[in-house]
């Protein structure tokens, strides 16, 4: 069975980001639809948003056309490339905030990292050079 599926495949798009964002925003849908009152005009649009959102990306999971789906891939991953680059950058701030202390320069506001339970430190900026003193 799963080599029937490996080679069903072949020659197909599969799965990327953008595929992965269209079944978010129909999972969403649907799961806010579930909470609207039944039969109001904003449940049933929510449940077409839904089920159109999964039937658009098993279309694009399926297709053949993979110049199309890549080029329709970058343009999304363009569209949310700063947007990315900050939730990954807030993701490894609270990473490093288990074993380090992260400061604000109050000269320049440059971030600094300082590991955990050093005690009282005097903090060089390495931006502006201004000293602080703080407890780590």
């Amino acid at each position: 069975m799963k080599e029937k599926f490996i080679k069903f495949m072949q020659g197909r798009y599969g799965v990327d980001q953008f595929s992965k964002f269209t079944m978010g925003v129909a999972l969403v849908a649907i799961v806010v639809s579930i909470f609207v009152k039944r039969g109001s005009a904003l449940g049933t649009i929510l449940d077409l948003v839904g089920l159109l959102a999964i039937v658009y990306t098993y279309f694009r999971i399926f297709s053949r056309n993979i110049q199309k789906r890549y080029a329709e891939n970058q343009k999304y991953l363009g569209m949310t490339g700063k947007f990315r680059l900050r939730m990954n950058k807030e993701k490894n701030l609270m990473e490093q905030r288990k074993t380090h202390h992260i400061y604000t320069c109050p000269g320049c506001g440059q971030k600094i990292r300082v590991p955990k339970g050093k005690g009282k430190i005097e903090i060089d900026c390495p931006k502006c050079h201004n000293k602080f003193v703080k407890r780590s």
